[in-house]
């Protein structure tokens, strides 16, 4: 019987083939060894010009997300635009406490004199100063360092100021201080709230309004037809009482009830001054409506 492991000619030869093929990969599997360094040389300069580029473009990105300043004068910086520069409350009411005294900042050294800014906040934000013409540029010297030279001013007697309970939002913009905005809170609260000025003190409870711009206001304007106020007596009223007055929280007007509860009796209303929250002129607007008999 013939074995079925014999082979012919070709077939000897196709498995020896087959066998070197394989003897080969498995040789050239072991011994070769590939070069493993990364394809990617991040040392070429094609690499390096794009890293540069990205580097920019996120520099770039990075700055356009800061806030953007514009030229400013420092002499009219508000509460909001002090803490966006980065400035201290107390720096920057050392400001208002120097503008208030109608003096001016001239240069960027008096700035820093006045607020105590440290140099390198002021270095931040200084370049945008913008002062006027005039003070950069003086032609003459005829203003001494902190104020500037100032109009005769012309002081309105009583009877030629406009009655406050009258006046229009146009007449009112004429301050300086008072815009659009302020104008129309002043009218509607004037109108709406109360149905008349009473009393000048009250424009201390307009949103808005502060000291300053009330002192120009009562230079041209004055309450000449007064709405009358029915006081209440501080000594029997309740802090529901209190609290109707227009500007005056529950919160404070409670104060004010239990401060008075546990004297027994206020002699005067100037004794509220010392109750925390009782500025000047929320004592001004509550004498309006209170009173100690």
């Amino acid at each position: 019987m013939k074995s079925q492991f014999v082979f012919n000619k070709s077939e000897r030869f196709g498995i020896l083939l087959l066998v070197a093929l394989i003897i080969g990969s498995l040789l050239f599997y072991f011994l070769y060894t590939p070069d493993r360094q990364s394809a990617l040389d991040i040392s070429s300069p094609e690499v390096i010009a794009v890293n540069t580029e990205v580097k920019v473009l996120k520099a770039i990105a990075l700055e356009e997300k800061k806030p953007k300043i514009y030229p400013f004068n420092p002499n009219f910086i508000t509460e909001y635009k002090a803490y966006t520069l980065g400035m201290s409350v107390e720096e920057h009411n050392r400001l208002q406490r120097f503008r208030q005294n109608d003096k001016w900042v001239n240069s960027i050294q008096e700035f820093q004199m006045v607020t105590k800014v440290s140099d390198s906040l002021l270095d931040t934000f200084s370049s945008y100063f913008k002062f006027p013409d005039w003070v950069t540029n003086p032609k003459t010297n005829s203003y001494t360092s902190g104020t500037f030279p100032k109009k005769k001013e012309v002081v309105l007697t009583f009877a030629q100021k406009t009655d406050l309970n009258v006046a229009t939002a146009e007449q009112l913009q004429k301050v300086s201080g008072i815009g659009p905005a302020i104008s129309e809170r002043i009218i509607k609260y004037r109108d709406k709230t109360l149905q008349g000025f009473s009393n000048e003190a009250q424009l201390a409870s307009v949103w808005g309004v502060d000291s300053v711009v009330i002192a120009r206001t009562l230079k041209l304007f004055a309450v000449k037809t007064p709405k009358l106020i029915e006081k209440m007596n501080v000594n029997t009223a309740s802090a529901s009482d209190i609290a109707t007055i227009k500007g005056i929280s529950f919160d404070l007007a409670k104060e004010i009830w239990e401060y008075r509860v546990l004297r027994e009796q206020i002699l005067s209303l100037d004794e509220l001054a010392t109750i925390d929250g009782i500025t000047t002129s929320k004592l001004n607007l509550i004498k309006l409506y209170l009173s100690a008999d």
